[in-house]
């Protein structure tokens, strides 16, 4: 059975007068029809370059996808012309940006922001659009929504602008929808309110999500698989159950470590991962991770380890086994 998505290899640069940047540096995954991908990291691991690249919505310049594929359903999206582009953009995928405020448009309605997707993807009159507009409003929770859809970005909560981006993915039932960070500056009631409305529809729909975030508890929660990303590239994939249960790369180990825990001694201190991710203009040859390991080896600095099973469905990119610190032995 052909995945819904498959990634492969996929490289995309930022070329700058101080170098080049490698913000995703072959990455590969998959994911099936109606699964929630959860792509974890912090800020600057490539997730959201990772998001953009798959709607090929990378500036350019002065980025550039270099190599890889993107296949949706079979079909590369790096090989289809920028009208074909166009099409699957809102039909076949969607996206909820990070911030709002900055991806709605503060002069048109939300309505028409919303309408205009639905007349032109799924072919509706004005009237239908707008029909389906505060329908869809009302599916995200939005109070009166047959007077507000006429209201402006600025006249919304950031909450409820996030509910409007939710109506906006979700309008033209996309097979895959990425959202980045969509609980980003949002108090924790409205977040899990967000969530929620978003397990909440893309399960009725059938839709796939690519769920961007830097809180491991929103992937305990939502995700079925993960991806742990880390300077580019992703160093463990594991389902959310495995990922706590054996987190396998000392980086994924350091972000558990990092959170605070209600089953844990309140006296207990939180351990941070020192020190900073790598200058990705000059990455260095082995292990990204290696100058921050606390089980760094000698082969560490010297090759990069591949992603390797741990046991069937769950990989990680180590040289060492977290559980002994010491070096793995060959298979």
């Amino acid at each position: 059975m052909t995945p819904l998505l498959e990634v492969k290899n996929l490289k995309t640069y930022f070329h700058t007068r101080e170098g080049t940047v490698r913000a995703v540096d072959d990455v590969s995954f998959s994911m099936e029809q109606g699964e929630t991908l959860g792509l974890v990291g912090e800020s600057g691991s490539g997730k959201s370059v990772t998001a953009l690249s798959i709607m090929r919505l990378i500036s350019s310049p002065p980025g550039r996808i270099e190599s890889g594929q993107i296949l949706l359903n079979g079909v590369n999206l790096l090989d289809l012309g920028d009208e074909d582009m166009r099409k699957v953009r809102g039909r076949e995928i969607a996206m909820i940006f990070q911030e709002p405020m900055t991806s709605l448009n503060p002069v048109l309605t939300i309505g028409r922001q919303i309408s205009e997707a639905l007349e032109l993807h799924m072919g509706m009159t004005p009237k239908q659009a707008r029909n389906r507009t505060i329908e869809l409003l009302e599916r995200v929770r939005i109070p009166e929504a047959a007077k507000r859809i006429d209201d402006y970005p600025h006249q919304f909560s950031g909450g409820m602008r996030q509910r409007v981006m939710i109506a906006m993915g979700l309008s033209c039932n996309p097979k895959l929808l990425l959202a980045d960070e969509p609980t980003t500056a949002l108090d924790v009631t409205i977040q899990a309110q967000v969530l929620e409305i978003i397990k909440e529809l893309t399960t009725e729909f059938g839709t796939s999500v690519v769920l961007i975030t830097h809180n491991l508890g929103i992937v305990a929660r939502y995700a079925n698989n993960v991806n742990v990303m880390y300077a580019g590239r992703i160093v463990e994939h594991a389902t959310a159950h495995d990922l706590y249960k054996l987190p396998s790369h000392p980086y994924t180990l350091g972000l558990l470590h990092s959170i605070p825990r209600l089953d844990e001694a309140l006296r207990l201190k939180l351990d941070p991962i020192d020190g900073l991710p790598p200058d990705m203009t000059r990455p260095p040859a082995g292990c990204r991770f290696e100058p921050r390991c606390k089980f760094a080896e000698d082969k560490c600095r010297a090759e990069y380890p591949p992603l390797e099973d741990v046991v069937p469905g769950h990989s990680a990119s180590c040289w060492v086994d977290v559980k002994t610190g010491k070096i793995k032995e060959p298979v």
